[in-house]
């Protein structure tokens, strides 16, 4: 690892370490992939990583590619104390709207834990439950926070990945590429072969 990458990783650290600084033993990183695609659910990960983590690579995983992401992930799940993922399918999304989803995907994800930690930190949500441990919300927090930063890797490559999936199912409306996110591509083949069963009703009105 180059020093400047060790450096920009030591600053992404810092409310992390603030945080274990002051008694925490064990952080929990929270966040969330897919609320804004017009296809396919919405993933949140919870991911507890060890103090002394330092993965080359780790970012707010808008940031980095996708080929990337696939190499930091592994190495995140492996090195992790705990991680898992909540995912909330499009048909709840349209019943209790994306907002209420994510923060119920948010609170599965928190249950499948292996262990609990001692506080939750999450990027930008508030009003969640969090099973009763205390949790910090942090604005930009995949970009400011290792712990939340590692959890929106876990979420978008888990998400891709069915993204994928489903690729294989409805080949017609390019999910591999777009991954459901509303491209000009993605509208022009929801009004060519309408919608299939992964698409959310509540957010495709305008196209259909």
């Amino acid at each position: 690892m180059n020093e400047k990458e060790e450096q920009r990783l030591i600053k992404l650290k810092e409310i992390d370490e603030e945080i274990y600084n002051n008694g925490a033993k064990y952080i929990c990183g929270i966040d969330e992939a897919g609320r804004g695609p017009l296809a396919g659910p919405v993933v949140v990960a919870s991911v507890i990583m060890p103090r002394d983590s330092m993965i080359e690579g780790v970012n707010d995983s808008k940031k980095i590619s996708e080929k990337k992401r696939e190499r930091v992930y592994e190495q995140i799940i492996k090195e992790a104390i705990s991680y898992s993922v909540g995912i909330i399918d499009e048909s709840k999304i349209d019943e209790i709207n994306i907002l209420q989803a994510t923060k119920e995907g948010l609170t599965e994800s928190i249950k499948e834990l292996k262990v609990v930690p001692d506080i939750i930190l999450v990027d930008a949500l508030r009003g969640i439950n969090t099973c009763n441990i205390p949790y910090k919300s942090i604005i930009k927090g995949d970009a400011t926070s290792y712990s939340i930063a590692a959890a929106s890797i876990i979420a978008k490559v888990t998400r891709d990945r069915l993204m994928l999936k489903y690729n294989e199912i409805y080949p017609e409306y390019g999910f591999a590429k777009h991954k459901g996110y509303g491209t000009a591509n993605h509208i022009a083949a929801i009004k060519e072969y309408g919608l299939c069963p992964i698409h959310r009703r509540s957010f495709v009105k305008n196209f259909v």
